[in-house]
């Protein structure tokens, strides 16, 4: 993939990996998808808009890229799904121990596997926040366990898992899905305190994947499984918010973003919304706060959310 020297074309000074809080990770793969193919586009399309994105949130009355974005290189691991998913896993833990916000963006959702489980490798009483049309909690789908389909199963297992938006599932799924985490989103439409609901389950450490499917198609078509009945922008956005305010979010990934030559709109929301979830994690850390910061530990007391010595911890 071919994309501008930066995040967003952002100026150098910003874009340095050792001055960098956030750390983005495209990974340009769609070896497991079972319908609509070209999510190993995703990641250009996205960085494409971005470039052409003002900077400038007015919501926030910030500009979160001078905290500094470094653009990885992307992760192009496409001998197996098994080794894709071990790629993302090693690059995103040593970027956690050296002290990045991590973000992803995809590529197909069994990118979030190795995402995930670096992430609660890292640390302690994790919850992951999945928003999303589908459920993606099959063990194995079509001879592997690390297909889109089973994006979730292993931190449906391992993790709080709280599922938000899901309208479409097998039903072998509800087997193994813990339903009292699960907010459908026939049952969202006429619950005035979902969101509320959703928070409460929720530990203090937040991981977010949010699959581009789990918007309505009519603000985002351009996805491989397009679901009628999904989330709209403000809504969504009100929900993130309020997990960043009232959450330690230590990373997120957005996933599945099939752009379509036609229809550019769905490219530019993904945009906005990478930067939107930026701006809220660090709508009130002064540009100038000190790294320590990130993960906002309390006391600089790092044993509170991460699970590994000091002697492991490069930040």
């Amino acid at each position: 993939m071919e994309t501008k020297k930066t995040y967003a074309g952002i100026p150098e000074k910003y874009a340095g990996y050792d001055k960098s809080k956030v750390v983005l990770i495209p990974v340009p793969y769609d070896g497991t998808s079972t319908w609509g193919k070209g999510a190993d586009k995703g990641p250009e399309a996205f960085l494409h808009a971005s470039e052409n994105m003002e900077l400038y949130d007015i919501e926030t009355e910030s500009e979160v890229y001078k905290q500094g974005i470094y653009l990885s290189q992307p992760i192009d691991e496409k001998s197996s799904p098994n080794a894709m998913v071990t790629a993302v896993h090693d690059t995103v833990k040593t970027n956690i121990k050296r002290n990045k916000f991590v973000t992803l963006f995809g590529g197909e959702h069994s990118i979030s596997i190795g995402a995930i489980r670096a992430f609660d490798e890292c640390f302690n009483d994790l919850t992951v926040v999945q928003i999303d049309a589908h459920a993606d909690l099959r063990k194995e789908y079509e001879g592997s366990k690390y297909n889109h389909a089973c994006a979730l199963y292993e931190a449906n297992q391992n993790t709080n898992l709280i599922q938000v938006g899901i309208r479409s599932m097998d039903a072998s799924e509800k087997l193994v899905m813990n339903e009292e985490n699960v907010f459908f989103a026939h049952e969202m439409a006429t619950d005035d305190y979902w969101m509320d609901n959703a928070i409460e389950l929720m530990t203090d450490t937040i991981y977010i994947t949010f699959d581009l499917d789990a918007l309505d198609p009519s603000i985002l078509p351009s996805t491989g499984t397009p679901e009628p009945g999904g989330l709209l922008w403000y809504e969504t956005l009100e929900f993130l918010k309020k997990i960043f305010e009232e959450k330690n979010v230590v990373g997120f990934d957005i996933v599945e973003l099939c752009p379509n030559k036609n229809d550019k709109s769905s490219d530019f929301a993904a945009a906005k919304l990478y930067y939107k979830m930026l701006s809220y994690k660090f709508t009130e850390q002064d540009v100038d706060d000190a790294n320590e910061n990130l993960y906002a530990l309390k006391g600089n007391d790092k044993t509170n959310h991460l699970k590994f010595s000091d002697d492991e911890y490069e930040g």
